[in-house]
């Protein structure tokens, strides 16, 4: 009986609304004191984290997976209604969803968990909402890392207007419409998949299902343009090589990598790299695992960030 509760609870959707957008976001354990969120990669959404919140609400810990705007069923805005999608949109819908949904029930420190974009989006959260994040667990971080730890930001406005005019251009034009419509059609969707996962056997129908329908709505083409311009034309300061220095200056927020050895993605040279570099940053390497260890092998990744936050003081 409890076991299909906790299953009812996963699936039960709750709808927020945010700037005038809606959000949908599930919890399991939120009569728990500690919270954590889980913030789902690019393409994917709160249901990827089928498989690891239960887990948590078990050990006493309030679960959340909320849908990243743009992103499974929450709204899918444009151009004309967003402006731009970016891990700064991300981490202020973040920001909102601690203070109007969370902070009613829990004063505690909250904890970030992210898988890919989701790892950007809590390291974004991390140096914005630093006194309030209690630590970050990404598995694993995208972005390129500057080899130069105190990353300048160099002031040329008039090379990034220009920058920015020709990737809004290109983007309106590029028929992502046409793409996205291949994709679906052509299995593309699976192709992906099997580059994501080294375990093929983990993707099931559920999975190629949360990835796929989110694709086929009207508004994706529209929110995915978005966030091409969004992402690509996004300033130094939103970019991991500064938010992980910023992160350093003070080190209060505890941060872990983790990173499956088979990971076709984002190889793992780069948390090599980010953990040589930042070395008060954590770096756990998972064996035989792809992209999405969470959901590829739940129990390692559960284990390891239940063992992560178990052993922190900043509560």
């Amino acid at each position: 009986m409890e076991n299909n509760q906790k299953k009812e609870n996963i699936n039960f959707t709750n709808y927020w609304i945010w700037n005038g957008f809606k959000i949908c976001w599930n919890a399991v354990g939120e009569e728990n004191e500690i919270p954590i969120i889980f913030l789902h990669g690019f393409g994917a959404s709160r249901k990827h984290w089928r498989n690891n919140l239960g887990y948590f609400a078990k050990k006493n810990y309030a679960a959340y997976s909320l849908d990243l705007l743009g992103f499974g069923d929450s709204d899918q805005p444009g151009i004309r209604q967003i402006g731009k999608l970016n891990n700064e949109i991300w981490c202020n819908q973040v920001r909102d969803f601690i203070a109007q949904v969370i902070r009613p029930k829990s004063t505690k420190k909250v904890i970030l968990i992210g898988n890919s974009l989701g790892s950007l989006v809590a390291l974004t959260c991390a140096v914005s909402l630093e006194d309030q994040i209690a630590t970050v667990i990404a598995s694993p971080l995208p972005d390129q890392i500057q080899e130069n730890k105190k990353t300048k930001i160099i002031d040329k406005p008039l090379l990034k207007n220009f920058n920015d005019k020709f990737i809004t251009i290109f983007f309106i034009f590029f028929p992502l419409e046409i793409i996205l419509f291949l994709i679906t059609k052509l299995r593309v969707i699976r192709l992906g998949l099997n580059s994501a996962y080294f375990k093929k056997d983990n993707i099931d129908r559920e999975l190629i299902d949360l990835v796929t329908k989110p694709v086929l709505r009207r508004t994706s083409a529209r929110s995915l343009r978005a966030m091409c311009i969004g992402m690509s034309s996004r300033d130094e300061k939103l970019k991991a090589s500064y938010l992980l220095g910023k992160l350093s200056a003070s080190k209060k927020v505890p941060f872990l990598l983790i990173w499956g050895d088979k990971d076709n993605f984002i190889p793992l040279f780069l948390g090599k790299k980010i953990a040589n570099f930042y070395r008060w940053v954590k770096l756990k390497i998972v064996s035989n695992s792809g992209h999405c260890i969470h959901d590829e092998d739940p129990s390692v990744f559960n284990k390891i960030s239940y063992e992560w936050i178990r052993d922190l003081k900043t509560f």
